[in-house]
């Protein structure tokens, strides 16, 4: 019996004891008594109030008649002290912000067997945030209102008066170093109260807080112009997490990974493609990729494959020995094989890093790659490097599978490529057509995966020597060929184009595909003899320049892609909100739980539920009880005889069974039932 009541009763008496767990435990611990009550005065009163009863408190402490022990001193020490520092006291008021509180737990420790004249005076430090650099942007609320925030942004609240904020100024200065070009960054003062305010989070009663004290960080994703959408930064305050953090979950930025000297070659060169460039950061502290780092590796992921490995003493012999690397921090390109490293040394920032990128994001010889084509200028539905005025110009491409003989032919290709680089101002007095046409970048020497790109392979190469060179490898032998394209652009025609009718659009349907300039390609058939493939160059570039060939079109086979797009390519544009992700979400319910149970009207509303549900049980409880006192009760039986008879079959002859009745079952007109003496019930009374 006394089970069942309690399992009946069990919600009431939950949510009773959630009422009493808020209201007696929650409750205090959330909103504990003030410093002002520890003087006596009520809240918000002003630094002429809190002196007066400071003094009135203390006029007498050395006196026997109300003496105040050393405890007691301190906590009425440290609320004058807190509340007559007028930044103190604002963010105190307004937020609830109190970073020296530890110090009182620490003063009681220290003097609690010492008399009140042994504690050292003042308790609390001096504000040490002088003046503000005048590298932090500070945001105010009418600023902030006019520009919104539709790039991302990084922002800080903080104050004055606070030493922790005071401390993270150096730190707060290298983040702003490090985001430079990559988003906004900005400061608030708590004295801008409504913005402050705005940027706060709010309790459950509408009061603004911040919950993990100052300095605040907060970000606003691109595209986010409103509070829904930032999102609360809530790690340690150090420049390697808090970039990693507004790198990786408001821009949506790839990490670069760490590599040992063991693991270099197989997880990463091995792994990369051949027809990127390799780029190794050496780093000395290992922290992550910086932010603009990050984005250079987005930026340049079709270019570039970028990995970080770290210094140390013992292995700089193997940094110098294969590399040439000296000390760290370092960068290193690796490109084409038998091309020595690329080595920069020293600390770079943002715009030193991307003319880097610039110089270093192709192999000595480019490959001819979907991406790569319209810069190279070896694209038939683009122009030369030279520009749009430009009418022919010219492309080398080195046709071939990756094969040892390729590789030699890479080597040679090059050479030919540095002596025209290196010697094209003797080169333009002697007239040596190569050498005048890539200084005037109208020559652009390249390579093509004649695997890879089989059908843009068998389109140029067209000969005996195709299936050498072009598609998946047939034999063990593999030929490279070297061939020369010319683009031709038709003036006439670009400007006759201009005059037709932009409304007929069954010639722009039959146009579209076909390319608009005309290639010529020329094969070499020499020796691997540089000055000879200079002099086959600088002929056919002279024979193009000098005689006027038709000009006619077609339709050249589009280069195939090789590489997917990145995983952090998809989605990163999206506003992000403080909600979305697992661990953010779990972290968001714990909070608003939390929040919930200090709520002061949490334990009033529990206790009301209580009530409600125990009358509720109560209610249900007494209504059964009375339907099965109804249903017990006993009535007279008045069976009628003729119910008996239908209910008793007859006998059987012979047998102490009844038999079913038949339909030759007859009874006599004057028969009756007998009433039996030994009936199973009492004075004619049934029990239901």
């Amino acid at each position: 019996m006394a089970k069942s009541i309690v399992k009946a009763y069990s919600i009431p008496l939950l949510l009773f004891s959630l009422s009493l767990y808020c209201q007696l435990i929650m409750v205090p611990r959330c909103f504990p008594s003030s410093h002002y009550d520890v003087l006596g005065i009520n809240m918000h009163s002003s630094v002429e109030q809190v002196t007066h009863a400071y003094h009135h408190l203390t006029a007498n402490w050395n006196s026997t008649t109300h003496p105040l022990d050393t405890v007691q001193f301190i906590q009425i020490r440290y609320a004058f002290e807190l509340l007559t520092n007028n930044l103190w006291k604002r963010d105190y008021d307004i937020h609830g912000i109190d970073e020296q509180y530890h110090v009182i737990h620490k003063m009681e420790k220290q003097y609690a067997a010492s008399n009140i004249s042994h504690v050292t005076l003042p308790l609390l430090e001096p504000n040490s945030f002088d003046t503000l650099d005048p590298d932090f942007h500070v945001i105010r609320l009418e600023d902030f209102l006019s520009e919104g925030t539709p790039n991302p942004m990084l922002i800080q609240v903080f104050s004055l008066g606070s030493n922790r904020c005071a401390k993270f100024a150096d730190t707060w200065k290298r983040i702003i170093n490090l985001l430079e070009g990559i988003a906004k960054t900005g400061v608030v003062e708590l004295g801008d109260v409504k913005l402050a305010a705005y940027l706060s989070e709010k309790r459950s009663t509408g009061q603004p807080l911040f919950r993990n004290g100052l300095p605040s960080l907060l970000a606003f994703p691109p595209g986010c112009k409103t509070s829904e959408c930032l999102v609360r930064y809530p790690g340690e305050l150090s420049v390697d997490a808090v970039t990693d953090w507004f790198s990786t979950i408001i821009l949506g930025l790839p990490r670069i990974m760490y590599y040992t000297k063991e693991s270099l070659v197989q997880n990463f060169l091995q792994r990369s493609g051949r027809h990127k460039v390799k780029a190794i950061f050496i780093s000395k502290s290992g922290e992550r990729a910086t932010p603009f780092v990050r984005q250079a590796a987005k930026n340049y992921w079709a270019y570039v494959s970028f990995a970080f490995a770290l210094w140390r003493e013992e292995e700089s012999s193997f940094w110098w020995n294969t590399f040439g690397v000296e000390s760290a921090p370092a960068i290193i390109f690796l490109k084409d094989p038998g091309v020595d490293p690329v080595v920069y040394h020293g600390s770079i920032n943002n715009s030193y890093f991307i003319d880097i990128m610039e110089q270093n994001k192709y192999h000595e010889l480019p490959q001819l790659r979907s991406v790569t084509s319209m810069e190279l200028g070896c694209d038939p539905r683009g122009y030369s490097r030279a520009g749009n005025d430009i009418m022919v110009w010219y492309c080398v491409v080195l046709a071939g599978r990756q094969s040892l003989e390729l590789n030699k032919m890479h080597q040679t290709m090059r050479r030919v490529q540095e002596n025209l680089s290196n010697d094209g101002d003797a080169a333009a007095q002697d007239k040596l057509e190569a050498a005048i046409a890539l200084k005037d970048k109208r020559l652009t020497f390249t390579w093509l995966d004649g695997e890879a790109q089989n059908r843009r392979c068998l389109f140029y190469i067209h000969s005996e020597y195709s299936y050498e060179t072009c598609g998946a490898r047939r034999d063990l032998r593999d030929v490279p060929k070297l061939i020369i394209i010319r683009y031709a652009r038709n003036g006439t025609e670009d400007s006759d184009k201009k005059e037709k009718d932009s409304n007929n659009y069954l010639a722009a349907y039959l146009a579209k595909d076909i390319d608009p300039t005309s290639q010529l390609v020329a094969h070499y058939n020499g020796s691997d003899d540089i000055h000879q493939i200079t002099q086959w160059i600088s002929t056919v570039i002279k024979d193009g320049d000098s005689r006027n060939i038709p000009f006619f079109k077609t339709e050249t086979p589009e280069l195939v892609p090789e590489d997917v797009d990145p995983i952090w390519s998809t989605g990163t544009e999206k506003i992000l909100s403080s909600g979305k992700g697992i661990m953010r979400r779990i972290i968001s319910l714990t909070t608003g739980f939390s929040d919930l149970l200090c709520d002061p009207r949490c334990g009033p509303f529990l206790l009301l539920g209580a009530l409600m549900s125990f009358g509720g049980v109560w209610m249900r409880r007494s209504q059964a009880a009375n339907l099965i006192e109804s249903q017990t009760k006993k009535e007279p039986c008045t069976v009628d005889n003729e119910v008996i008879k239908k209910r008793r079959p007859p006998l059987e002859p012979g047998s102490k069974r009844y038999k079913l009745p038949s339909m030759t079952d007859e009874e006599p007109k004057d028969a009756y039932q007998v009433p039996f003496s030994d009936s199973d019930s009492d004075d004619g009374i049934c029990e239901k």
